[in-house]
């Protein structure tokens, strides 16, 4: 469940970090700051009960490859090999510390 939250707030990441961007008026800049609120209250209510290095590493990788994907797609910005390569590196390195952790914590629960 608390994976889930870090995923949540990550969305939420993604929807403040391009709000910074191309907020103009009062209700951009609202919903903006309503963003920054409940993703990082997700992190930190998550934080609080996994692994926090972990937790903060997955939260920025989700929130950057979000924010890569919708500049791509709704704000057309450039798309290059090198911009896959590093987004692709930084998905599986999410992926693999989030799996890592697990098998740690599941070690340190059986000893």
């Amino acid at each position: 469940m608390w994976w889930f939250v870090v995923a949540v707030a990550a969305l939420f990441e993604i929807g403040w970090a391009t709000g910074l961007k191309y907020a103009n008026d009062g209700l951009t800049w609202t919903l903006t700051i309503a963003a920054i609120v409940v993703s990082f209250t997700g992190l930190l209510m998550a934080s609080t009960r996994l692994p926090t290095a972990t937790v903060y590493a997955v939260f920025v990788g989700l929130g950057t490859l979000g924010t890569v994907i919708v500049d791509m797609i709704f704000f057309e910005a450039g798309m290059n090999a090198g911009v896959v390569l590093f987004v692709i590196m930084l998905l599986v390195g999410v992926i693999g510390l989030k799996f890592v952790t697990d098998e740690n914590e599941k070690e340190a629960q059986e000893s």
